[in-house]
């Protein structure tokens, strides 16, 4: 999508006969124009598996040399039964900055084919003939392990990933670069996460990913030194010991005390599946309604039930506005239970914004709701 302006990049994700995994994670290139020579658009775009064989995602995107003019458009799709590709279609925009009177983005349709040894994207865009928009050609590459994810304890080993420009780094802060390239040599005492990244078109958005290396056995202890032979110690004249008087026998112990009666673990609130919502929004995606829809089947059946929600949100933004709208995700929640049927003094909310992450910033999956038993 290039500046000019566009509508909206929000993908049919048509993939062909792939597995269902292969194309979800985030992709990070720039777009070019063949016509425009020198014009570049650096994007970051993230895709997800939602429900059956869809996937949906998000496409952000900066003019190349004004990083101050972006936009960000949400992802739908569904796979398709032909080749290693995708096709994708322009959607709802999410959010724009830098826009002009005269500035828009074109809009229309992507076809992407898909190496898997480079773990590349390639892209052809055909958009609508508004202004000067026509073509387009995309080039994304994703960073993913391609060595063994367990390695020998103290052994030195190389650490293999996919993508372009990629740097290594000790914690998710980027602070301390550990190495540069595809490879890293290393030698693991303990499973250890590595924090990567690419340099290639970074954008505002670009995604840290942890690679994570088990390790397997133990290094080889040194072999312990040989004992040095102590002098015998000199012989002492010893005095006998008295012979201690025996104790007086305690009286059976007839009362014992019951042993304690651990209290039941408290209940683990369930993470649903597939209820995600729009970024930066508390309003539903479709594809959270099969969720939704079994949760309100099984509380119908079991009236006595009562339940909590959870609402919680990523790190991306700010804690306070984060929090508040954690709190609405879960009131959407509730209110799509009660016009379900379920009474809404069964269903309680809370909301805990970015405080509570089970993955490593950042990542979609943090967006999450969970449901929890209330006595």
């Amino acid at each position: 999508m290039k500046r000019n302006f566009w509508f909206g990049l929000c993908a049919w994700l048509l993939v062909g006969p792939l597995r269902a995994q292969s194309l979800t994670g985030s992709w990070q290139g720039v777009e070019t124009d063949t016509h425009r020579r020198g014009a570049h658009w650096p994007t970051e775009l993230r895709v997800q598996k939602s429900s059956g064989d869809g996937l949906f995602g998000v496409l952000y995107q900066e003019e190349g040399g004004n990083p101050g003019a972006s936009v960000t458009f949400q992802m739908r799709g569904a796979r398709a039964a032909h080749g290693a590709g995708m096709r994708l279609a322009h959607g709802r925009k999410l959010n724009q900055t830098g826009r002009t009177f005269l500035s828009y983005w074109c809009s229309g349709t992507i076809a992407f084919t898909y190496d898997e040894r480079e773990e590349k994207l390639t892209g052809h865009a055909t958009y609508e003939p508004v202004g000067s928009c026509n073509t387009g050609t995309y080039t994304f590459y994703r960073i993913k392990l391609k060595s063994a994810a367990t390695v020998r304890a103290g052994a030195l080993s190389t650490v293999r990933v996919s993508g372009r420009n990629v740097q290594w780094f000790a914690s998710a802060d980027l602070k301390q670069r550990l190495a540069t390239g595809n490879t890293y040599r290393v030698k693991l005492s303990k499973p250890t996460t590595f924090y990567l990244n690419q340099d290639y078109y970074p954008t505002e958005q670009s995604a840290v990913v942890p690679i994570t290396i088990g390790v397997a056995g133990a290094p080889a202890a040194p072999a312990p030194p040989s004992p040095v032979p102590l002098p015998p110690a000199p012989t002492l004249p010893v005095a006998p010991l008295p012979t201690p008087a025996l104790p007086t026998p305690a009286p059976p112990d007839t009362l014992r005390p019951a042993p304690a009666v651990p209290a039941p673990a408290a209940p683990v609130p369930a993470v649903l599946p597939t209820v995600l919502f729009q970024v930066g929004k508390a309003k539903l995606l479709p594809a959270a309604r099969p969720a939704l829809d079994q949760l309100a089947a099984e509380l119908k059946a079991q009236p006595a039930r009562r339940v909590r929600v959870l609402g919680y949100t990523d790190r991306v933004g700010e804690p306070d506005k984060n929090q508040v709208l954690s709190e609405q995700r879960a009131t959407a929640v509730k209110a799509y239970l009660v016009r379900a049927g379920v009474a809404a003094g069964r269903v309680a909310t809370a909301g805990y914004g970015d405080t509570r992450p089970l993955y490593p910033s950042p990542d979609a999956r943090n967006r999450r709701v969970e449901v929890e038993e209330v006595p």
